[in-house]
């Protein structure tokens, strides 16, 4: 399913220098260091508690570091002007659908509220990104008829109709079963090699680490454990990780 990462498209670079950050006075992320490559499927694994959700908060800025830095494509996240110049979105975890709303009327929505086209150029992109996730046809049913994976795929459209350079996902194939995980997989994988976003995935799905990851980091405890492409992990020789890996984390 892997394909490689490639630096022309719309990806962007992320690094990530130092971070730190308490919650209650808890540390909950402590030093992280990360470098992540244009166009990128890179897996952030880490089982509940671990920082893993709180780091891709830092990353799309809706969380503030007690110390160090989150640049994207060279410019702090901090930066009024980060989020004219690179687009991004994130997929959450619930999907955020709105239930009275249609499919179409969902993922259109950012497009329309902000008046960033015209409304046949909305409708146009909203049909363009429903079919890149397979999803044609759908357009009039409301979030109460689709399955749970349909509702994944529809959160990843609505992401998709700013044509991100940067694209978040906060666990994607969570309470899915093991055959739509590994549709949305499938459909991540195709974007990337689509588009060449830059994508970070944060993930308890082993299958879908080490199945569509160009490299992955491993965090435990607000530290990053380890960091590599899925072959450089299982080969590397501390047994500590390896157990690390079968006590916290699933195959689908």
């Amino acid at each position: 399913m892997k394909s490689a990462p490639t630096s022309n498209g719309g990806g962007v670079p992320v690094v990530i220098r130092g971070l730190h950050k308490s919650l209650a006075g808890q540390p909950v992320l402590c030093g992280v260091d990360l470098a992540i490559e244009p166009g990128e499927i890179f897996v952030i694994m880490g089982p509940s508690g671990s920082g893993k959700s709180v780091l891709l908060r830092h990353i799309i800025g809706l969380t503030s570091p007690d110390a160090g830095e989150v640049l994207i494509g060279g410019e702090s996240i901090q930066s009024p002007s980060v989020r004219d110049r690179i687009r991004m979105a994130m997929v959450f975890q619930s999907g955020a659908l709105l239930n009275s709303l249609t499919v179409a009327e969902n993922v259109g929505l950012y497009l329309r509220e902000h008046a960033l086209l015209p409304p046949a150029q909305i409708d146009a992109r909203v049909a363009e990104k429903l079919a890149a996730v397979g999803l044609t046809g759908q357009e009039d049913k409301l979030p109460g008829e689709l399955s749970g994976g349909m509702k994944k795929r529809v959160a990843i459209a609505r992401a998709l109709v700013v044509e991100p350079q940067l694209l978040l996902y906060d666990e994607p194939t969570s309470e899915l079963d093991p055959m739509m995980a590994a549709t949305v997989s499938r459909e991540i994988v195709a974007l990337q090699r689509r588009l060449h976003v830059t994508s970070i995935i944060v993930s308890h799905d082993r299958d879908l680490a080490f199945g569509i990851a160009h490299r992955l980091a491993i965090i435990r405890e607000g530290r990053i454990l380890c960091v590599g492409t899925p072959e450089a992990v299982r080969a590397l020789p501390d047994a500590g990780v390896r157990e690390f890996l079968d006590a916290n984390f699933k195959h689908a």
